[in-house]
């Protein structure tokens, strides 16, 4: 009988979790090719999903909130979400983790550089906060989206945010823009 136990406890610990969806082990997507580390290609056709940023413009400092959503009923189980210089291939700025269901990744030696998910149950939409670096160019946020073992997407991009690097914007993003009710022409 113990044998049987014992058989039956490494079955359930090596087969299981991939059984019951994306595995358990191993189951990173590359900082830098944003392709997961299984085997299987990435979908051609146009993503279900899409990321929605705050805020068109930026300062250093700017705290943008960042949203993953799944389009219609299509949820996903996996993600690995940047924001990259247009034309870059590394991550920049950091990442403030708001969402249970997701975390802080180290790309580049950079704590929080990337957000991915916690657990690999569906989800239809997740959301974070990135705050701006010094010295950046004009970005796009950019990811890979897991459905399932069979299907995920790779390079899906926000639209382009600019830095201002003026004082009309103050440190949430918003216009600091003062009304003038008597000005002279």
């Amino acid at each position: 009988m113990r044998r049987h136990s014992c058989f039956v406890f490494l079955f359930c610990g090596i087969f299981l979790p991939g059984i019951l969806g994306f595995p358990q082990k191993n189951t990173s997507i590359d900082c830098d090719s944003l392709l997961p580390n299984y085997e299987a290609e990435p979908q051609t056709s146009a993503p279900p999903y899409i990321i929605a940023v705050s805020f068109d413009n930026f300062e250093p400092g700017n705290e943008i909130q960042v949203t993953l959503e799944a389009l219609k009923d299509v949820g996903f189980k996996g993600f690995n979400l940047q924001a990259r210089e247009i034309g870059g291939d590394v991550p920049v700025g950091t990442f403030k983790i708001t969402d249970p269901n997701t975390k802080g990744l180290e790309c580049h030696n950079v704590m929080n550089s990337a957000v991915s998910n916690t657990n690999s149950d569906v989800k239809q939409k997740v959301t974070t906060t990135w705050i701006a670096p010094l010295d950046v160019k004009d970005l796009q946020f950019i990811a890979t989206v897991v459905q399932d073992l069979e299907k995920f997407w790779v390079g899906i991009q926000s639209k382009t945010l600019t830095p201002t690097h003026s004082e009309s914007v103050n440190g949430t993003g918003k216009s600091k823009r003062k009304v003038c009710s008597e000005c002279i022409c």
